[in-house]
């Protein structure tokens, strides 16, 4: 029995991850029809149902910080998932601009840890998101830190969960990557939340696109 997902329709072999359980169900209207609630145990909603195309397609809340998504990943991989992408949201640490996309080709922690993801996933998403920047995020337990204990290393942005996330998948199996939304900056504030949702929808389309080859 998964830890924590109690998965009330069937799974599917590839999965759409994000934290945000309102994202999880905007992108299942937009990518799914008649997209069926695959579970709703600790408020960490999914839905599973079928693409456009015909394709099986799961998309499930991971909650918030890497070892939530770290355990959400676990149960998904016992429960069948193959394959699954990360629509994600980052701060800029470089040159990102607000609603810039980064396809992500490489995770780090503070201490070190470095995590790499599918490098064929990764290709297909630069190749639907042709105008996408591809670059490194560092993964922190808060992204709300004073000046002076933000991390140094070269990122180009920096979110909760993607390096916790593509190390568990790599321990469980399955082929992950990531793709994030620049949703704040420090010079100039945060994504509106119209912008915001126009890029999930954006990214979760392109993210539809490789799994369903």
């Amino acid at each position: 029995m998964p830890a924590r997902l109690r998965p009330t329709a069937p799974i599917a072999a590839d999965a759409i991850l994000v934290g945000d359980p309102g994202r999880a169900l905007m992108l299942a209207q937009e990518l799914l029809q008649q997209p069926k609630m695959s579970n709703h145990a600790r408020g960490l909603w999914g839905y599973s149902g079928l693409t456009p195309a015909g394709d099986e397609l799961t998309i499930q809340a991971t909650g918030m910080g890497g070892p939530s998504a770290a355990v959400v990943l676990a149960d998904l991989a016992e429960l069948g998932v193959k394959r699954a992408i990360r629509v994600g949201t980052c701060a800029a640490l470089g040159d990102l601009g607000l609603g810039e996309l980064l396809i992500v080709s490489e995770a780090h922690t503070p201490d070190g840890g470095r995590s790499l993801p599918d490098p064929a996933l990764t290709t297909e998403l630069a190749e639907a998101l042709a105008d996408a920047s591809r670059g490194v995020v560092v993964s922190l337990d808060s992204l709300h830190r004073p000046e002076a204990e933000r991390p140094s290393m070269v990122a180009e942005g920096a979110d909760m969960q993607t390096a916790g996330l593509l190390e568990a998948a790599s321990n469980h199996g399955v082929a992950a990557a990531a793709v994030l939304i620049t949703s704040e900056r420090s010079d100039s504030g945060q994504l509106r939340d119209e912008d915001l949702e126009a890029a999930a929808k954006r990214a979760g389309r392109a993210a539809s696109t490789p799994l369903s080859t």
